[in-house]
């Protein structure tokens, strides 16, 4: 994927505006999936971290947009989001 692409142009009239690129697009996806999911689950970080077997760090980067989750990590929330009980049970 190209970086340089501009998936959403930065609006002229606000100057607090910034392009945002196809991978900036894609990372802000990913964190709000990992966000949404322990927020419907009713887990802090802290609890979903520890329920998961997550970093409490590594998971704020993920939610935070900080740092882009790996496939394999959103294929993992993906599976929490659906089975949240059957995950806790074979990470324990």
């Amino acid at each position: 994927m190209d970086k340089d692409f501009i998936a959403i142009p930065a609006d002229p009239n606000d100057p607090e505006d910034r392009a945002v690129s196809a991978e900036g697009r894609e990372q802000g996806q990913r964190a709000r999936l990992i966000r949404v999911t322990g927020t419907n689950l009713g887990l802090s970080q802290a609890e979903f971290a520890s329920r998961f077997r997550v970093p409490v760090g590594t998971l704020r980067d993920w939610e935070q947009a900080r740092v882009m989750p790996p496939d394999f990590a959103v294929a993992y929330v993906r599976v929490i989001a659906q089975h949240p009980d059957l995950v806790a049970k074979a990470v324990a």
